[in-house]
Parts: structure tokens; C-alpha cells; sequence
């Protein structure tokens, strides 16, 4: 193949090309992984990272794990390895910022130019780098984006031969369909694990001729609480200010409870999160509410000054 340097090229095959060791260095290049370049004009995207990060391995490997996922633009924590996975143990080589796994045979495809995991087995690759919550996070995402439903997903993690199959098939019993944002399902697992009933998804209200009125990310429609995450903490135009008394007031008028949560609120005081939801829950009389939360949602909520 010609030599492009708007695609990511590894130092040997610049050299080859005519490109010195000191233009390497220069402006008119960047470095993408230890030994793999681009041009310096060139936009380092995800995509770019995982072509680097499979050049060595002569089109046999294919983006896993987290390059995986920041290929498919899913929400992942910061995670700083490249991964990669080949077919045989003796593929595998190694090359500093890549992690190299082995894959065996399995179903692959092409986004955005590169050769990933497909996304049921992204989400088992994934369960070996992240947490419960920030594992239905992406799941949750990958549903949203019809990528897999959330049946299919559960149905993969049973029987899915591979290390991480147990800390999956967990996180696969959360997914849920029709979540708008991964806030939303950090605040549902927050509930959830806390030992209080699940809500219901983005529950559409509608008038006597079937028109949605209001849609409430999480709710418990017999006793008539929502819940919802507010990222806008503060109203930034007039317009939105009355948009929200109005709905607010429809909102008092069908005896409806509104709890907004922010981002502190999951962060920083979960454990007051819970206690306001599960105050307001109890004196609805909604049914199944425990008297007691369960401490199970502590591992996953860590930092904050309730956590012991």
C-alpha cells in the first residue's frame, strides 16, 4: 500500500518511506501509541487509537474491550490502554499502551473503519474492566442505541463461555430498554440496590384521547412519584423558567410527587438520595418498600461521607 500518513503508521514504515528519525520528531508528525505516528494535521479520534494499536498485528487482530467501546461512542469511564484481541495464544505480542487479549473465534465487525467486538461480547469483554453500575451503564447505552436488546443480552451472557460471563450475566439482568442517559441508570442501580422496588422506565402520562402529556424518566405509578435526574441545576432562560412552574403545576393538579435529583445527588450524597425517595415511598404506601435499606448499594457509590 502507498504510504499515508493521515492514517497511523508505525516508525519503520516511515523510514522506509523516505521520513527521517528527526522529521519524526518534528511538527509535521505526532504520536498516536510508543511507535506509531500520524500526521500532525490528522484529528486523533478513538478509531485512530485502535487502527495504532492493530497495526502490529497484520489484520489478524480486532478492537476489544474499551477501544471497542470508544469506537462504538459508548460511555465507558477513562480507561488508558489500547485493547486488542487475536484468534491463537501465539499471536500475541507485545507493544507498549496495548493490551493484548485472545479472542478464539469469534463474530466481529467494521465501525468507523475498524474491526471490533460485537457488541453482546463487547459487553462480557467490558465486565472484566468495570464495575456493576458502570456496566449497565453500557449496556443500557448499547440498548438505546439498538445495538442489542436487552433480552438478546441476557440471553448471550448465559451461556457465553469466558472469565468474565459471571460478573455479566449480573449486569445483564439490569439492562433495561427505553433509558435516556447514563445518569438515569446510575440513579435507577442506586435505587435498585438499595433494596428499593424498581421504577418504571420513562413512563409516558397521557390525556383522555391519548396524547402524552409529560414523560417521567423513572416513576412508581401506582402511588404517584417520579424521580428524575436534572443535569441544568440552574434555568437559563426565561422561557425554560416558565416551562417548568407550568409542568410543575400540571404535575401538583394529578397529585404527582416530583423528586429531581442532581448530580451531587449521586456523586457526592447518594446516601441522602435514598433517604428522600425511600421517606417519600414509604409514606405513599407503595408496596414491597423495606422498612431498612440494604447497605448492598455502598461498594458501588464509593467516595462520599456515608460510605463506611
Amino acid at each position: 500500500m502507498d504510504f499515508d500518513p493521515l492514517r497511523p503508521f508505525r516508525r519503520q514504515s516511515a523510514l522506509s518511506a523516505g521520513i527521517t528519525a528527526k522529521q519524526l520528531r518534528g511538527p509535521a508528525y505526532k504520536l498516536v501509541l510508543p511507535g506509531t505516528y500520524v500526521a500532525a494535521a490528522k484529528v486523533v479520534t478513538p478509531a485512530t487509537r485502535a487502527a495504532a494499536a492493530l497495526l502490529p498485528y497484520d489484520d489478524v487482530a480486532w478492537a476489544t474491550h474499551a477501544s471497542a467501546a470508544r469506537v462504538y461512542d459508548l460511555p465507558i469511564p477513562t480507561i488508558a490502554l489500547e485493547h486488542v484481541s487475536v484468534p491463537r495464544a501465539g499471536q500475541r505480542r507485545r507493544h507498549a499502551g496495548v493490551k493484548v487479549h485472545v479472542g478464539g473465534k469469534v463474530t466481529t465487525r467494521v465501525v468507523n473503519g475498524i474491526r471490533v467486538s460485537e457488541p453482546r461480547m463487547l459487553f462480557v469483554e467490558m465486565a472484566s474492566l468495570v464495575g456493576l453500575v458502570d456496566l449497565v451503564v453500557l449496556g443500557d447505552a448499547m440498548v438505546r442505541r439498538n445495538l442489542v436488546t436487552a433480552a438478546a443480552l441476557v440471553a448471550w451472557c448465559a451461556d457465553v463461555a469466558h472469565p468474565a460471563a459471571r460478573a455479566a450475566r449480573q449486569a445483564a439482568a439490569y439492562v433495561r430498554a427505553g433509558v435516556d442517559s447514563p445518569m438515569e441508570s446510575r440513579l435507577r442501580m442506586l435505587i435498585v440496590l438499595a433494596g428499593l422496588p424498581e421504577p418504571a422506565v420513562n413512563l409516558e402520562v397521557r390525556d383522555e384521547v391519548g396524547q402524552m402529556i409529560r414523560k417521567y424518566d423513572l416513576s412508581y405509578p401506582a402511588v404517584r412519584v417520579a424521580v428524575e435526574y436534572n443535569g441544568k441545576v440552574h434555568v437559563v432562560t426565561t422561557e425554560a423558567w416558565e416551562s417548568d412552574l407550568e409542568r410543575r403545576g400540571a404535575i401538583d393538579d394529578d397529585e404527582w410527587r416530583l423528586l429531581p435529583v442532581i448530580s451531587a445527588g449521586v456523586y457526592a450524597k447518594p446516601h441522602e438520595t435514598l433517604r428522600r425517595i425511600h421517606r417519600v415511598l414509604l409514606a405513599r404506601g407503595l408496596d414491597g418498600v423495606p422498612l431498612r435499606l440494604d447497605d448492598a448499594w455502598r461498594a458501588h457509590f464509593p467516595g462520599h461521607a456515608d460510605a463506611a
